[in-house]
């Protein structure tokens, strides 16, 4: 009887012994599958933040048409800082000019002006080589998805991410673009290429595709009928001292930097994929202006004194364009809901620009500074 009990005792032992035994072997076994399991996730999340780290976002181009410096460039590199992997810059100045310390302040203009650039002239065709020249350079990031046109008299009106997002929030490019033949700029020598019903005009600051970018370089067929048909036509400012011609039909001039764009676009029936307003405001509203410097065939230039917040408020605020010669008003949006129409404006002044940035109300700042022109 007794070495009965001390055999149940004994397998009773064991039973709880072995228990323990497979407790333990559970507790060990869901112990090392949690740290393999937060191992993994470790590696899984170190995965993803390296390929974020490679995958980067669309950047917009932008493309700066310069005399030689860039008088504003200060503005510009207070609009970029911070935000060097969503754009990238590429500037056609006067052939040989060179962007260094000694002549811009600004590190992301050293070294980004294109290296075939040619020699610019107002109301010739040089102006829109340039632009194909800037394209061409652009094109060749495969991450540039949009490509902006900036003048040198020109300010960013909010800051970089809200221009960003409004840009890339549609896939359309921006380009003013309207019928006008009342101004007779089309030259009837184009019509066997480019019929009138397909002659457009538009400001030259236009944000296109990358797809209409590449429409823009491969183009064969109308940017040479503008090299042959737009000669420089001579201003009226020429004629108070010079005979006027006998035949004022030689002297013509199409503008082609107003034209050339949209009307390639509508040449090749991409009107359908374009927004037809541009994001830079110009003003043409010269008639009440008393300073005859600012009468003539370009937009208003704004000076030291004109830069106030409530200029840059009044620009802000246009939420539609007419246009007269289609009688059609565009009412301006952004996502699908009604937006303020422009995110740069010219023609600034450099002191213009610096009092602005200095009074932040550009949506980028800086500390005052007392810069040498202003």
């Amino acid at each position: 009887m007794k070495q009965r009990k001390a055999t149940q005792q004994q397998q009773k032992s064991h039973y709880r012994w072995k228990r323990r035994v497979f407790v333990f072997l559970l507790l060990g076994f869901c112990f090392g599958s949690l740290v393999l399991t937060q191992s993994h996730y470790s590696q899984i999340k170190a995965l993803s933040s390296l390929r974020s780290h490679f995958v980067q976002r669309p950047r917009i181009a932008f493309l700066f048409i310069a005399r030689n410096r860039l008088p504003l460039d200060m503005v510009w590199d207070a609009f970029f800082k911070g935000e060097e992997s969503r754009f990238s810059i590429f500037v056609h100045s006067r052939p040989g000019f060179l962007f260094n310390k000694a002549n811009t302040r600004s590190g992301y203009f050293f070294n980004r002006q294109v290296n075939d650039s040619v020699q610019v002239e107002w109301g010739e065709a040089s102006m829109i080589e340039a632009e194909r020249i800037l394209l061409r350079h652009a094109l060749a990031d495969p991450q540039n998805e949009r490509f902006v046109f900036i003048s040198d008299s020109c300010i960013p009106l909010y800051n970089f991410s809200y221009t960003y997002d409004y840009i890339m929030s549609t896939p359309t490019s921006f380009v003013d673009s309207f019928s006008d033949t009342k101004e007779g700029r089309y030259n009837p020598k184009m019509a066997p290429v480019i019929p009138v019903h397909n002659w457009r005009k538009g400001s030259q600051w236009v944000i296109l595709t990358r797809k209409h970018a590449k429409v823009v370089v491969n183009d064969t067929t109308v940017f040479p009928m503008f090299q042959q048909h737009c000669k420089r036509k001579s201003l009226p400012e020429f004629w108070r001292d010079h005979p006027f011609p006998s035949n004022p039909a030689l002297e013509h001039n199409c503008i082609p930097d107003e034209h050339y764009v949209q009307t390639l676009l509508a040449q090749e029936g991409l009107e359908a994929e374009i927004t037809r307003r541009s994001l830079t405001h110009s003003s043409w509203d010269i008639s009440s202006s008393k300073d005859p410097e600012r009468r003539g065939w370009h937009p208003v230039t704004y000076k030291f004194s004109d830069a106030t917040p409530s200029l840059i408020k009044s620009i802000q605020d246009i939420d539609n364009i007419y246009y007269e010669t289609e009688y059609r008003r565009e009412w301006c949006t952004s996502k699908g809901k009604p937006s303020r129409c422009f995110l740069f404006a010219r023609k600034f002044t450099r002191p213009a620009a610096f009092r602005l940035l200095n009074m932040s109300v550009l949506g980028v700042s800086r500390k005052a500074t007392n810069d040498p022109d202003s």
